[in-house]
């Protein structure tokens, strides 16, 4: 799924964070990175959200209720 326009990266990862299965995001290069992770929410802090926002980028869930939270999250902020 996309993902645009996250505005509170702590909050996005606190969501991730309860999710129960695993997320990973898409890099440009097809790699994915495991966002349950701390040292990999590390790396895509530095990397992907240098600018303070997330204008878009993809992750994958595989728990019905992961995904549903997560887009909970993206309709209610």
């Amino acid at each position: 799924m996309k993902i645009q326009n996250i505005k509170d990266i702590d909050a996005f990862f606190k969501c991730v964070d309860q999710c129960k299965g695993k997320v990973e995001l898409v890099t440009g290069e097809g790699d994915r990175l495991n966002l349950k992770s701390k040292l990999s929410q590390y790396v895509s802090l530095a990397k992907i959200f240098s600018n303070g926002d997330i204008p878009e980028m993809e992750i994958v869930a595989y728990e019905k209720e992961d995904i549903e939270r997560l887009i909970d999250f993206m309709l209610e902020g």
